[in-house]
């Protein structure tokens, strides 16, 4: 007599970010499809994002593999917890830019990226730390830092990436530079800038590419640093900024490695995904393929 094949249900621990701007859109549907690929879900809502490393923490035990609905603060608030889970993530993208899943190419409609986590199909990327802190697009020290401060969550809900435009207008009318050291392999190189990026995957920003060869597994952290002697110059290259390749221009110093240290005069703080997470000193590093991401197949 033949014996019946014994089917395990995979189990996903969602969580949500009510907060996020598409976050009052119900989850319903995505728990609906989630379900309907063979996914037995657990819904564990958060509203502060230490709330989602907790989470993970105490209930990886009834899970196969996490799901975060959010934006790229959520899902990089998520990372050290799931890495140390050794457990798969899924990503549904609700946030305002939602660069990691551009980079990974997750469909930006939810029903779409529900059924990508269902079909199972996981791909190893690389995570960035910054003193302990995760990030898998950006961290940078200076002019974006000042942006995430002086965004204001509700006309980052308004308006999305226009709120972030009308930000960036009022933290360049006031910006200055700031004195800086690089360290990279043993070398030290003395700056004065207006910001200094680290990137570990391809997009930020809302579509800006980190570096025109960049990707998120390439086990490396791409460094750019913008010394010019006039702000306003950054306009002529924006688009250089879009494609990746501003380091064409001579005031913008780049370097690519898998560990960093910057100090500044002054303790300044670290903007990682958008989230204001440390100050400098800072010391950052790559762990290769540290995280496994369900994408398209």
């Amino acid at each position: 007599m033949k014996m019946k094949k014994k089917i395990t249900t995979r189990r996903a621990l969602l969580l949500v970010n009510a907060k996020a701007r598409r976050g009052r859109e119900s989850v319903e549907p995505v728990i609906e499809r989630l379900q309907t690929g063979g996914l037995a879900v657990t819904v564990e809502p958060f509203e502060a994002l230490p709330e989602i490393a907790r989470d993970i923490v105490r209930l990886r035990t009834m899970a196969d593999l996490v799901v975060v609905c959010g934006g790229d603060g959520s899902v990089s608030s998520a990372a050290m917890a799931v890495m140390e889970s050794g457990l798969p993530m899924g990503i549904i993208p609700m946030g305002t830019a939602n660069d990691l899943a551009r980079t990974l190419e997750i469909p930006l409609d939810l029903l779409r990226a529900a059924d990508v986590i269902a079909e199972g199909h996981a791909r190893p990327i690389d995570v960035g730390t910054v003193n302990g802190h995760a990030f898998f697009n950006v961290a940078s020290i200076g002019l974006s830092t000042e942006l995430a401060q002086g965004l204001d969550p509700a006309l980052k809900r308004r308006f999305g990436r226009l709120g972030y435009a009308l930000a960036a207008i009022r933290v360049l009318t006031k910006a200055s530079r700031f004195r800086a050291r690089i360290t990279e392999k043993g070398m030290m190189t003395e700056v004065e800038t207006y910001q200094i990026a680290v990137g570990n995957g391809r997009h930020y920003g809302g579509g800006n590419v980190v570096e025109e060869t960049a990707e998120i597994d390439d086990g490396h952290l791409d460094l750019y640093s913008l010394e010019m002697s006039n702000l306003w110059k950054l306009a002529l290259m924006l688009r250089s900024f879009r494609s990746g390749r501003h380091g064409a221009w001579q005031e913008v110093r780049t370097a690519r490695c898998v560990e960093f240290d910057i100090e500044t005069k002054k303790s300044l703080p670290v903007n990682a995904d958008g989230e204001i997470v440390t100050a400098t000193p800072a010391h950052f590093k790559v762990h290769p393929k540290a995280i496994s991401v369900f994408v398209a197949a």
